[in-house]
């Protein structure tokens, strides 16, 4: 299994800011995925306080770690992860999740290899980003940067 960055091996979410994904298990990717959000879905059920709808509240976890928790979200919407190789050049156009500029924020990116075309579908994209993520319980709201790239800044929900 991959390393989580926190010193012990674990599922990892796809950031599109490293290589792409190997599949480790049988049935592949996409049963980790399943697994893993099952899991942060139980998670937020048993940790759930209030009233309203548990599955569309992030948990105290997923407030404190917002890169990871929005690209297990994407991910498991089934939107594709960019990725890069060895030396940073990107190889797959999706999405790029990576810190926010506030604290507990989160900044989606719609990235791809030079002369894929990324940027003439971001705004799309990014658009079915939100939408993924606001039914998980997070505001995305989407920004234009420089050279007028469009991005979303994500946080949980008020």
């Amino acid at each position: 299994m991959a390393d989580d960055g926190e010193g012990h091996g674990g599922f990892e979410a796809a950031t599109g800011y490293g290589p792409a994904r190997a599949e480790t298990v049988p049935g592949g990717r996409a049963a980790e995925v399943r697994v893993a959000y099952e899991g942060l879905l139980q998670i937020r059920r048993l940790t759930h306080a209030g009233p309203g709808d548990p599955a569309a509240v992030p948990a105290s976890w997923e407030r404190l770690r917002p890169v990871r928790a929005v690209a297990l979200a994407l991910e498991a919407a089934g939107i594709a992860p960019s990725a890069v190789d060895g030396a940073g050049a990107r190889t797959a156009t999706g999405y790029a999740v990576r810190e926010g500029d506030g604290t507990g924020t989160a900044r989606v990116e719609w990235l791809g290899p030079a002369g894929s075309g990324a940027s003439l579908d971001e705004e799309a994209a990014l658009t079915r980003c939100a939408a993924a993520l606001e039914r998980l319980g997070w505001e995305a709201l989407m920004y234009r940067g420089p050279r007028r790239r469009r991005h979303l800044e994500v946080e949980p929900a008020r």
